[in-house]
C-alpha cells in the first residue's frame, strides 16, 4: 500500500481518492495523538467546494474522539499556522490541495508550534488512521465540541497588518488572488502599506480556484501589467503560501529571483541570519553564484517547504524557499507566506528607488526547463532504460549543468528538471527524458 502522506500532506481528487471517510478517520488520529486530554484543534480551509464536506468529516471524527474542534473557516495556510501557535492550539489542520486544480484537495497537519510534521509523527498518524476504529470513543459527556473560531483570524490580520504599516509605499499594484483563501486578507493587507491595489480573481465560487490565474499562471498578470500598467504585480495561489511577482514591464519574475532581491538586499544591509540562505534542489544555479559571490551561502535540500524549514532552523538561516514562490522569511513567519513575500519586496522597492526589473536583473538565471509527466507508476529509479539516459543526460552537461528528477509528492507523476548554460540542449534534453519517462513509466 502506498503511503497516504506526501511532499504537502495528504492529497487527491476529492470524494474520488480524497474521500469523507479518510478526512473523518485523520479527524480521530489527531485528536487521538496531538489533542489528547481536552486538547484543541484548529481546522482551516480554501475555496474550494469539497472544503465543507472534508471539513465536517474532520469536525465529525476529531470530536468522536474527544478534542474540541474550532472552525476558523476561509483562510491562507499561513493564517492557519500563525494562529495554531499564537492561541494555543494543541494542531492545526488545513483543508486545501494549495496550487491544484478545483477538483483536487489536500489535508495539511500542523503540530502546536504551526509546523508541519515531520516523517515520523506522518508515520505515526497513518497507522492510527488504518485503525481508527479502535481508538476511543467516549460517550455523551467526552465528545468534543465544534467551535466557531472565525474570529481568532484577527490575530493573523493584526499581525500582517502592523508589518504592513511599517512598509510604506506609493506604487501602483496589480494583485491576483487566485480566486483562493486570501481574496479577503491579500488586498487588505497590502492597502495598508498606501500603495494603490487593483485587485483581480477575488471572486471564488467553489471551482474557480487556480483557474488560468495564480502564481501556477503568472502569465495572466504578466499581460494584465503589461495592458493595463502597474508599478508591480503579485499572483498568490489558492492558499496563498505562494507569491510570484510581475515586473513594470510584465515580466514575470519567479520564486528564486524573488529570493535573490531578498537575500542582496539583507546581505547588503548586514541583515542576513548566518548570511545563509536555503533553497530546493530545483533552484537554479544562477541564483545559487549570484548568493555566493555577494557574500552568503547557500544551502539545497530536498523539495517541500517543510524540508527547507527544517534546513533553516538547523543553520540558523534567516531566508528560505523555492522557485515556486514559497517564500520563509524566518523573523517573520514558519511557512511560506505569499503576502508577506509581497511585503518583503514592496519594501526592498521602497528603499531602493529601483524598479522590479533592475532588481531581478542582478539575479541572472541559467537556462531552466521542467516537465511534468503523468505517470501510472512513479518508481522511475527501477526502469534501467530511463536511469541510462539520465546519466548520460548528466555526463553531457557536465559540471555546466543538472539533471533531477523526482517523483512528485502531491500528483501521480514523474517531474524532470534539467539546467545549463546551453539553452537549446537544456531544451532538447528536457523534452527527450520527459518524452522517455512517459513512455517507460505508463
Amino acid at each position: 500500500m502506498s503511503r497516504l502522506f506526501g511532499t504537502d500532506g495528504i492529497r487527491g481528487v476529492a470524494n474520488e481518492d480524497l474521500k469523507p471517510s479518510l478526512a473523518h478517520a485523520l479527524g480521530r488520529a489527531v485528536a487521538n495523538r496531538l489533542a489528547a486530554d481536552g486538547g484543541r484543534i484548529l481546522v482551516g480551509q480554501d475555496t474550494r467546494r469539497s472544503g465543507d464536506m472534508l471539513v465536517a468529516a474532520l469536525m465529525s471524527g476529531g470530536t468522536s474522539a474527544g478534542a474540541d474542534m474550532h472552525a476558523l473557516g476561509v483562510c491562507p495556510t499561513p493564517a492557519l499556522a500563525y494562529v495554531t501557535a499564537a492561541a494555543g492550539y494543541s494542531a492545526g489542520i488545513m483543508v486545501s490541495a494549495s496550487h491544484n486544480p478545483a477538483d483536487d484537495n489536500g489535508l495539511k497537519i500542523l503540530d502546536a508550534d504551526g509546523l508541519k510534521l515531520d516523517d515520523a509523527m506522518e508515520d505515526e498518524l497513518e497507522t492510527l488512521i488504518f485503525r481508527s476504529d479502535e481508538l476511543d470513543s467516549p460517550t455523551n459527556d467526552g465528545i468534543g465540541r465544534v467551535v466557531d473560531a472565525r474570529g481568532d483570524l484577527d490575530r493573523y490580520l493584526d499581525h500582517r497588518l502592523a508589518m504592513a504599516s511599517r512598509v510604506r509605499s506609493d506604487l501602483h499594484i496589480q494583485l491576483d488572488c487566485a480566486n483562493g483563501s486570501a481574496s479577503f486578507a491579500a488586498p487588505r493587507i497590502l492597502a495598508a502599506t498606501g500603495a494603490r491595489i487593483e485587485i483581480h480573481f477575488d471572486r471564488p465560487d467553489g471551482s474557480n480556484i487556480n483557474l488560468a490565474c495564480g502564481a501556477t499562471v503568472p502569465e495572466t498578470l504578466a499581460a494584465i501589467v503589461a495592458g493595463a500598467g502597474g508599478d508591480v504585480g503579485f499572483s498568490l495561489d489558492g492558499d496563498a503560501d505562494r507569491c510570484v511577482a510581475v515586473d513594470e514591464r510584465g515580466a514575470v519574475v519567479d520564486g528564486d529571483q524573488l529570493l535573490g532581491i531578498i537575500a542582496l538586499d539583507r546581505l547588503r544591509r548586514d541583515a542576513l541570519a548566518e548570511k545563509t540562505v536555503v533553497v530546493s534542489i530545483l533552484s537554479n544555479g544562477g541564483l545559487a553564484r549570484t548568493i555566493e559571490q555577494a557574500g552568503g551561502r547557500v544551502l539545497r535540500t530536498s523539495v517541500g517547504d517543510r524540508y527547507i524549514l527544517d534546513s533553516m532552523l538547523l543553520s540558523k538561516a534567516g531566508l528560505g524557499g523555492e522557485k515556486s514562490g514559497h517564500v520563509i522569511v524566518r523573523e517573520h513567519t514558519t511557512s511560506g507566506d505569499g503576502i508577506v513575500t509581497a511585503l518583503e519586496i514592496l519594501d526592498v522597492l521602497a528603499r531602493s528607488q529601483r524598479p522590479l526589473s533592475e532588481l531581478a536583473a542582478e539575479i541572472p538565471l541559467d537556462p531552466q526547463e521542467q516537465r511534468t509527466i503523468r505517470v501510472r507508476h512513479k518508481e522511475w529509479r527501477a526502469d534501467p532504460v530511463l536511469t541510462e539516459a539520465i546519466d548520460a543526460g548528466k555526463a553531457e552537461l557536465g559540471s555546466d549543468g543538472r539533471v533531477v528528477v523526482r517523483a512528485s509528492g502531491t500528483e501521480p507523476a514523474v517531474r524532470v528538471m534539467v539546467e545549463g548554460r546551453d539553452a537549446a540542449r537544456v531544451l532538447r534534453l528536457a523534452d527527450e527524458l520527459a518524452a522517455l519517462a512517459g513512455e517507460r513509466l505508463n
